[in-house]
């Protein structure tokens, strides 16, 4: 299945920009080569105030998401320490 890969308006602006550009490139191949063959494969279920979406592991970041039929929608792009709770607030703003 082919998806569509959408972002979040603050992934654009405020995470990746963030990222250094050794860690911004190991993330974009992640998402090219795992998360766009088979999101459901690659990325682990969350629980709790993200029940529904699902997390990428990239070394100590993480990559939180959804999928909605052919879309990926990357909610958010961040450390392992704290991006959790970032999402949950990016998500109800």
């Amino acid at each position: 299945m082919l998806y569509t890969l959408l972002y979040h308006p603050k992934v654009k602006s405020v995470d990746i920009p963030s990222l250094n550009p050794a860690d911004n490139d190991t993330i974009r191949r992640a998402i090219e080569q795992r998360l766009l063959a088979d999101p459901a494969k690659y990325g682990l279920p969350l629980k709790w105030g993200l029940k529904g979406y699902r997390k990428l592991r990239v070394g100590d970041y993480r990559i939180i998401y959804y999928v909605s039929g052919n879309e990926i929608r990357v909610v958010i792009i961040g450390h392992r320490k704290d991006v959790y709770n970032r999402a949950a607030r990016r998500l109800t703003k």
